[in-house]
């Protein structure tokens, strides 16, 4: 078996989680899904889950990945927990899904930079993005950005995964800092940020019947299902993303301060990236929630396209957004290709390029027509994400117990207070947050409508 790597530093590990934090589901999926569901009142529900479902959840997958120091499959072996393995081949399950089609809207960005450079977009926005975001030029720009992630993962943990997110992360926030200025300049945005910020209290409500299985009703019907799961969407959670990098980590680190760093950090962005996209929504006068994935592609473009130097910022935006991209998409690579390493003795350099075509032949359909995207993405984020935060949160809290406290304190100045307080707050109030997103997600998939694939 291959010696395992580890981080050269504890900064890289902080830079590469968060930047497989921060990625498409901050700058894409999080402007998307708040337009769509309510803006500040879908902005309320998402922190609240961040913080209050989402830190504890990454506590349980930092301390069974540290304590492990295996990837999210054999981490349950070798903590004595076999049976429990389901756990970690859903998680890893999940991330393969949700790559293949993020490496499709990663093929996107790739043809946005190339269209602000020669200004292809700008007589009409919308009928470009119609052109490029489905069929044969998606599926090639679909293999070229899943090559790139390729690329960056055989370069191994030190030299591939942590010297890229060192570069990745710093440029996303500066570039995203300078581009907030600038919509804040612009005339018409203001609407936007109220929009954005200013929730409406009248949608903060939920009743549940009984008739005789349980059912919900009310505005926030819709809004939690898709708010929590973009929490687990762009923290990386559920995919066994975070359990594969805190198992390359000391027993020196506090996972406590790692994870809150990780989660400040990820949350920011993410508004960050709301108050770049949706004021412009409001500047160009595109109804929030229409235009669905490609909504962020056209509003910008519609933007790029009337400045002076639209195409320059065009192509400093759409870099900034394909690093994003790249840096949450190689963590999920790196989580099956550091089981294939850790179990198999695989070569890194060829098990990535393996892997990396199974990845792109799954997501061929929805490169090929974006109802097939929509199809896979509302799955993700209904089921597939929740389901496999609520595995990970029954291990750490009711089936390994004192044992995650305790790795959760090794490396801290922590009481016993604290990782107790966590250790019942993970058994009780955050699994019932996350069963309760289950079954809004199950409730709208298979008894509201049923999903069924756009055949």
């Amino acid at each position: 078996m291959s010696e395992r790597e580890t981080w050269a530093t504890r900064a890289g590990f902080i830079l590469a989680a968060v930047g497989s934090a921060v990625g498409l589901g901050n700058i894409w999926q999080f402007p998307f899904k708040t337009s769509e569901y309510g803006g500040a009142t879908f902005l309320v529900v998402y922190l609240v889950a961040a913080l209050g479902i989402g830190l504890p959840a990454m506590l349980a997958e930092f301390v069974v990945g540290r304590r492990s120091s295996l990837n999210a499959i054999g981490a349950f072996e070798e903590l004595g927990h076999r049976n429990w393995k389901w756990v970690g081949v859903l998680g890893v399950g999940t991330g393969f899904w949700i790559l293949s089609y993020y490496s499709v809207v990663g093929g996107w960005v790739l043809r946005y930079i190339g269209g602000s450079v020669t200004g292809a977009y700008f007589a009409d926005p919308a009928a470009y993005f119609g052109q490029i975001s489905a069929g044969v030029d998606a599926l090639a720009l679909h293999a070229l950005f899943m090559i790139l992630v390729v690329a960056i993962v055989a370069g191994g943990v030190e030299d591939g995964i942590e010297k890229a997110t060192k570069l990745m992360v710093p440029s996303i926030v500066v570039i995203l800092a300078v581009l907030g200025v600038w919509v804040f300049t612009l005339p018409g945005a203001g609407p936007g940020y109220t929009y954005f910020l200013s929730p409406d209290v009248s949608q903060l409500s939920l009743s549940v019947s009984f008739d005789p299985l349980p059912s919900f009703s009310g505005p926030l019907t819709d809004i939690i299902p898709f708010a929590v799961s973009q929490a687990f969407f762009s923290l990386s959670l559920g995919m066994g993303a975070m359990i594969t990098y805190a198992s390359y980590i000391g027993d020196d680190q506090s996972l406590f301060g790692d994870s809150i760093t990780v989660v400040v950090l990820n949350s920011a962005v993410g508004i960050l990236a709301g108050l770049v996209v949706i004021p412009l929504l409001f500047v160009q006068g595109i109804e929030p929630g229409s235009g669905g994935a490609g909504a962020l592609f056209v509003s910008l473009a519609t933007a790029f396209a009337e400045l002076p130097a639209g195409r320059l910022v065009g192509v400093v935006f759409f870099a900034v957004v394909l690093i994003a991209a790249l840096s949450s998409a190689i963590s999920l690579l790196e989580v099956v290709v550091s089981y294939a390493v850790d179990n198999y003795g695989a070569r890194r350099p060829q098990i990535a390029a393996v892997l990396g075509g199974l990845i792109f032949l799954l997501g061929i359909p929805s490169a090929w027509d974006t109802a097939w995207l929509g199809w896979f993405d509302t799955l993700a984020y209904q089921l597939l994400l929740p389901l496999s935060v609520l595995g990970i949160l029954l291990f750490a809290g009711w089936i390994y117990g004192r044992p995650a406290v305790d790795e959760l304190l090794s490396g801290s100045s922590l009481g016993l207070g604290v990782g107790m307080t966590w250790l019942w707050l993970a058994r009780t109030v955050v699994i019932l947050g996350v069963l309760l997103t289950l079954a809004l997600g199950v409730q709208t998939l298979f008894i509201d409508g049923a999903i069924v694939p756009p055949l």
